[in-house]
């Protein structure tokens, strides 16, 4: 007699199917156990394997998808799988801000305002800090000046090189680039990975962990020459999008200052403009996209895609779509057009085009015969009309407001993340069942995204109550259009009046 049922399925592997094939398993070895009630011993101890059969296969499980990148969900998974790809993962950058620094009285002495000055926010629990860049020298005579402050926090950290390979810094979040190293051999300077490092070369590696913390690796005396003496290593901290703060709110000087003569002096600061500059650190969504790419493209453009992915390479380019002859029959031979859309939507500036233009044609070069024209993308505007019911004690204009938010999230051009945003695309990229380019704003996506904003009860079940575009359908894309939200006019189902 079979040991296991011929009808075994290995895919169900939960704690109640373990359980279900141990019992088959028992009654096929062991004939005249009859009793699987939940009080006998017997089945007490098939539960027990069934259960620690589930947790075995649910760690086999997670370990087959976090080895994969497409699959993988732990930071620190796709970080080393990155790696292995040669991609790194770039942490958060940091914001900067002109800072106007105000004397009470002009001072009969130059007042010096050092590097590294703090300049925060009023907040006392957790106030947004700034460090000044370089030193601000007020003349004698003069009331204001202006300096470069940055998102970030300055750190000296030294070690004893005896033994030393490597080290972790102490401070998190780690900011790219920042780390400034010195020992008593000389200054050193940071490098992607040792393969080019000959044995007197005075290099070091950054490796940051999904906690942003730092490792700093040193050579081995072959590949990088290890440090000597006392090492220092200077570093910055800080950045993200929360250094992006509105004009006026860098308000608060810490220190106490005099002029050359050593008279104390009364200073004021502010922010005439926001700050800006300030981004996270690269999410996995967007190292998911990236990092394959950066092999797929490696020095020139050849296919329509290797004409996308370089383009999106450039600074400030959000998406891209290279069309030719093969998908547009209005192209000539021998040429294309590449259409890009800068972040944030809108039209690329001239300058914009250029360094695209530069991009595929020089740094990846195309073929010698072909060519290629950069311009601007083909928008179709989709005005949103939709006659909505409240529930009940919700604020019209809280609504209207959310109603407006979920809309601009749905049409917006890329994730804050900078991957592009899946909900739009351009028409020729939006194909039907069999692959042929169908592109259309879909009625019911719209809809569904109205009728699910919170304090929406319903949107009218009538033909008029939701257009798009003035009607009551999908809107239709040509291969070169994008979509991009219009105007948004939202009517209240009781009254018939303005939302």
């Amino acid at each position: 007699m079979a040991l296991l049922p011929p009808n075994l399925n290995l895919t169900d592997k939960d704690f109640d199917s373990l359980r279900l094939r141990l019992i088959a398993l028992v009654k096929s070895v062991f004939p005249d156990w009859s009793d699987f009630s939940t009080a006998s011993f017997g089945n007490v101890l098939l539960e027990l394997y069934a259960f620690v059969g589930d947790v075995l296969t649910y760690y086999l499980d997670q370990q087959a998808s976090e080895s994969r990148l497409v699959t993988a969900t732990q930071r620190k998974n796709v970080l080393a799988l990155c790696r292995m790809l040669g991609y790194k993962l770039h942490g958060a950058g940091a914001a900067t801000a002109n800072i106007t620094f105000t004397l009470a009285r002009p001072a009969s002495a130059d007042v010096l305002v050092p590097a590294g000055t703090i300049i925060r926010t009023r907040e006392v629990t957790e106030p947004v800090r700034f460090q000044l860049l370089s030193d601000l020298i007020l003349p004698a005579g003069v009331r204001e000046g202006t300096g470069v402050a940055e998102h970030s926090a300055t750190h000296v950290q030294l070690y004893d090189s005896r033994g030393l390979s490597e080290l972790i810094l102490d401070q998190v979040p780690f900011l790219d680039g920042s780390a400034r190293v010195s020992a008593g051999n000389g200054d050193y300077y940071e490098q992607d990975s040792f393969l080019g490092s000959s044995p007197n070369d005075r290099h070091f590696m950054v490796l940051v962990d999904q906690n942003d913390r730092a490792t700093m690796r040193f050579g081995n005396g072959t590949s990088g020459a290890p440090p000597t003496g006392t090492v220092t290593v200077i570093y910055k901290t800080g950045g993200g999008c929360g250094g992006n703060v509105d004009a006026g709110r860098l308000v608060v000087l810490e220190g106490t200052f005099s002029d050359a003569h050593g008279r104390p002096v009364q200073l004021t600061v502010g922010n005439p403009e926001p700050a800006s500059g300030g981004t996270d650190r690269q999410s996995v969504a967007s190292a998911k996209l990236l990092a394959p790419e950066s092999l797929r493209t490696l020095t020139r453009s050849v296919t329509r895609e290797d004409f996308e992915i370089n383009a999106r390479r450039v600074p400030g380019v959000a998406r891209a779509l290279m069309l030719s002859a093969n998908e547009d029959p209005t192209i000539a031979e021998n040429s294309g057009i590449l259409l890009v859309i800068p972040q944030g939507g809108g039209m690329p500036t001239p300058a914009l085009k250029n360094l695209v233009l530069d991009q595929v044609t020089r740094i990846y070069p195309a073929p010698l015969t072909f060519q290629l024209s950069v311009q601007n993308p083909v928008y179709k505007t989709i005005n949103i009309e939709a006659h909505i019911f409240l529930s009940q004690g919700q604020a019209a204009a809280a609504v209207r407001e959310r109603i407006k938010t979920n809309l601009a999230t749905m049409f917006r051009v890329s994730e804050p993340d900078g991957t592009p945003n899946p909900l739009v695309d351009f028409g020729f990229n939006l194909k039907d069942a069999w692959g042929n380019p169908a592109g259309e704003v879909a009625w019911s996506d719209v809809f569904n995204v109205i009728r699910d904003t919170q304090g929406v009860r319903k949107v009218l079940n009538a033909p008029d109550g939701l257009k798009l575009s003035g009607l009551s359908a999908d809107v239709k894309l040509g291969l070169k259009e994008f979509p991009a939200l219009g105007t948004i006019t939202l009517l209240n189902g009781e009254t018939g009046s303005s939302l």
